[in-house]
């Protein structure tokens, strides 16, 4: 007897689509509500849309230190871990050049707005080494007008929260999607969880189109063609090449990868956006399998990514 079909809710949260999925159908509620909190709390400690959030207020103390609670500490760790694996291509300090381009405002009010002039802003270089944080204290400081940004990190951290927490609340098999950052814990389906890739997240299950198996950790997806924006200067979009303080000028459209966790997961794919033609060497280096795709369409796939060639 086959194995039914896993059961999944969809909520909109975090300006995208959160996911959860069990494997058992009385499971569903409870993983929902672990979900529900976690989106809440990563909200309040991360969001830069909500005047209340613990970033925004840190981001306005003006280089003094700040209390923060414990997520956003762990979100700051997290980040910062990011930086120096991805040697500054993931950097959090990219605040103000993303509101300088025009991502201002949550993306639903960004996108319906007429076209604006952007502005580049590269902070210098590594200027996220200088970012203090005191764990025993709860304690952050950033240097001054420095303007963070945790959306490379904190969805994905979230996720990571999310699954964890919903498969010790249900003793199930629970997979989380935040916009495309999807983590995995407990016992999976026995075929494992199948996630569709598509140059949307919210875009229906690609019934012929290409999917990726996971049994644990993390899948990611960063691209451009979705959170993307009409200015004076062209069409901008939210990942930022930290060298250029700019939107990334990049030959991918989008970078699935798989890794032991979606915060891996997510550094990876959105560092290889930024890396450019660097890209598919950087992760194969690093045992990340990957799966690129090229602005004209055309697949690039390393580490041993199933189902399509693999490229040197």
């Amino acid at each position: 007897m086959s194995e039914p079909a896993p059961t999944a809710a969809a909520l909109r949260a975090l300006g995208t689509t959160a996911l959860v999925a069990v494997r058992r159908p009385e499971s569903l509620d409870r993983a929902r509500a672990v979900l529900e909190d976690e989106l809440e709390a990563v909200d309040r400690a991360c969001s830069r849309f909500r005047d209340d959030s613990e970033l925004v207020q840190l981001n306005r103390a003006g280089g003094e230190e700040v209390a923060v609670g414990d997520y956003l500490l762990a979100a700051l760790e997290v980040a910062l871990i990011a930086a120096a694996a991805t040697d500054g291509a993931v950097d959090p300090t990219v605040g103000k050049a993303l509101r300088l381009a025009g991502y201002d405002h949550t993306f639903a009010l960004v996108r319906l707005r007429d076209g604006r002039r952007f502005h580049a802003f590269a902070a210098p270089g590594g200027i996220w080494r200088r970012i203090e944080l005191d764990r025993e204290r709860g304690t952050a400081r950033i240097p001054v007008e420095v303007e963070l940004d945790l959306g490379a990190t904190a969805k994905a951290l979230a996720a990571d929260r999310a699954a964890r927490a919903a498969a010790e609340a249900t003793a199930d098999g629970v997979l989380v999607s935040l916009g495309g950052d999807v983590a995995v814990a407990g016992e999976p389906p026995a075929a494992g969880w199948s996630v569709g890739l598509a140059d949307d997240h919210a875009a229906p299950f690609p019934v012929d189109g290409p999917a990726m198996g996971i049994q644990s950790g993390g899948l990611a997806t960063s691209g451009t063609c979705v959170r993307n924006w009409a200015t004076a200067n062209g069409r901008a979009h939210h990942i930022i090449d930290p060298r250029s303080g700019a939107p990334a000028r990049t030959p991918w459209r989008t970078v699935s990868v798989a890794a032991d966790s979606c915060v891996d997961a997510n550094t990876a794919s959105t560092a290889a956006v930024v890396l450019g033609e660097e890209a598919p060497d950087w992760l194969a280096q690093r045992r990340l399998p990957a799966r690129l795709v090229r602005n004209d369409g055309s697949i690039v796939c390393v580490a041993g990514w199933p189902g399509e060639a693999e490229a040197a």
